[in-house]
C-alpha cells in the first residue's frame, strides 16, 4: 500500500537537488541556490539529506550542534537561512553506514521534527544516485520539483538522465536540469575552456523534455567560497561570481510559480 504523502509543516515550497553521479557539485549548487533565494526576499530553509557526505556545514561555516525544543528540533540559523545536516550530528570524518530503514527513519526525523516553518521554499540537497534516501522522501513527502545536477561529461550526462528517470517512475515534477562546471574562462586571455565537453547539458535536456536552467561556469573563487564557509552567492547578485546563481534562482522561482498558476500540467511528469 502506498504511504500517504503529508507536507511539512510552515514549508510552502519542497525543492529537491539531486544528480545521477557524485562529483559534480550538487552541494555546491544546493547552498548557492538556497542562499540566492534567501537574499531575492525569500524565508529559505536547507536540509543536507546527503547522509554520506554532508558537507553544507562547512560550506556554510557552521560548527555546532542543533538544539532540541522538547520533542522538536531547532534549526541552526546561518546567513537568513535554517539548517539541518547529519553533519551537525556526525561531525568529523566518521562515515555513516547505515541501511535502508534508518535512513528512511532519518529523513522522516528531519522533515517531521525539525522546526521549519514558516518557509517559503525549503532546498533539500539529496545524496548522489538513485538510492534509499531519494526513495524515502519521494514516497513520504509532497515534493513541489527537482533540479538535477550533472556536468558537460558524456558520463555525467549518463548518470543525470538516470536521475530524471527516477524522479519520473516516483512522480516528482522536474524543474530543469544544471550544467555545472559548464566551463572555465582562462584567466589571462578570456578564452572559453570547455574542460568538460561542449552543449550537452542543453542536448539532454531537450532529449528529456526538461527546461535547462542554468549553465555555472568553473570558478576557483566559487570553490574557495565553499571550503571557506563563505559561499559565492553572499556576494550579491551584481557580483560576476554570485550572478549565475541568481539567475538559477530565478529560473526555479519561474518554474515553481509556473507549476503553482497551472497546479502542475506544465512540468511534465511520466510513467
Amino acid at each position: 500500500m502506498e504511504m500517504p504523502k503529508i507536507p511539512i509543516e510552515g514549508v510552502k515550497y519542497l525543492v529537491t537537488v539531486g544528480s545521477g553521479k557524485g562529483g559534480v557539485g550538487k552541494t555546491t549548487v544546493s547552498v548557492n541556490l538556497a542562499l540566492a533565494l534567501q537574499a531575492l526576499g525569500h524565508k529559505v530553509g536547507l536540509l543536507d539529506a546527503d547522509v554520506y557526505g554532508p558537507n553544507v556545514p562547512r560550506m556554510m561555516g557552521i560548527n555546532e550542534s542543533p538544539r532540541a525544543s522538547g520533542e522538536s528540533i531547532a534549526p541552526i540559523e546561518q546567513y537568513g537561512v535554517k539548517l539541518m545536516s547529519m553533519g551537525f550530528l556526525s561531525p568529523g570524518d566518521r562515515p555513516i553506514i547505515w541501511r535502508g530503514p534508518m535512513l528512511h527513519s532519518l529523513m522522516q526525523q528531519f522533515v517531521r521534527n525539525v522546526m521549519w516553518g514558516p518557509l517559503d521554499f525549503l532546498v533539500v540537497d539529496l545524496p548522489p544516485g538513485t538510492g534509499d534516501v531519494s526513495l524515502s522522501l519521494a514516497q513520504s513527502t509532497p515534493i513541489t520539483g527537482a533540479v538535477v545536477v550533472t556536468t558537460p561529461s558524456d558520463v555525467s550526462l549518463e548518470d543525470a538522465r538516470k536521475a530524471v528517470l527516477m524522479f519520473r517512475q516516483l512522480h516528482v515534477p522536474l524543474l530543469g536540469l544544471v550544467e555545472n562546471m559548464s566551463y572555465l574562462i582562462a584567466p589571462q586571455s578570456g578564452e572559453r575552456i570547455d574542460v568538460f565537453g561542449e552543449g550537452g547539458g542543453k542536448r539532454t535536456a531537450d532529449q528529456m523534455q526538461i527546461p535547462l536552467l542554468g549553465e555555472l561556469p568553473l570558478v576557483p573563487e566559487v570553490r574557495r567560497g565553499g571550503d571557506s564557509g563563505r559561499p559565492a552567492a553572499l556576494a550579491g547578485e551584481d557580483a560576476a561570481i554570485a550572478q549565475p546563481f541568481y539567475a538559477l534562482a530565478r529560473a526555479v522561482l519561474a518554474r515553481v510559480e509556473q507549476a503553482a498558476a497551472n497546479k502542475g500540467p506544465t512540468i511534465a511528469v511520466e510513467d
